[in-house]
């Protein structure tokens, strides 16, 4: 998708390509199973913004892919809190205890954005054998998602 690629590797020079992620290839096969998904945001025909719950079994799922374009990033337009909260609603739909995630030092904004909605960073050795680490993801993170709870809205 040329909306991650772009993120990735032009506004953030990760030296990552589409051929570098698999997943994207096949997003039915590799997030659309179990407990898992893939959402866009679109606005005007245009994606502007993805995210993916990957099912790693055991009430796991890895939250990925969640890159919001530029000009609708922030508070005022609300993409990158609609696409967590609709995430978060259909992991606790499905029964998922836990979403953890993986992302890379350069995406500061993310590592705010992620704490900010309750999400606490974690150890790399904390992380259980079935989440699928990336190579480039040095920060992790996790929250639990207790039966008490609220739905975001």
């Amino acid at each position: 998708m040329a909306l991650i690629v772009g993120i990735q590797a032009g506004e953030f020079g990760v030296r990552i390509t589409a051929a570098d992620q698999p997943d994207l290839a096949d997003i039915p096969g590799f997030y659309q199973s179990g407990a898992g998904g893939f959402w866009t945001a679109v606005v005007d025909g245009e994606i502007v913004g993805t995210i993916a719950l990957r099912d790693c079994g055991g009430g796991l799922g890895a939250l990925r892919k969640m890159f919001v374009a530029p000009a609708w990033r922030g508070r005022e337009h609300g993409v990158g809190a609609a696409l967590l909260a609709h995430l978060l609603a259909h992991a606790r739909t499905v029964g998922l205890e836990t979403v953890m995630l993986g992302t890379t030092a350069q995406f500061v904004g993310a590592h705010r954005f992620y704490e900010k909605n309750g999400f606490v960073e974690i150890a790399m050795d904390a992380l259980p054998p079935s989440f699928p680490r990336m190579p480039l993801d040095t920060k992790f993170y996790r929250l639990t998602l207790g039966a008490a709870a609220s739905l975001p809205e």
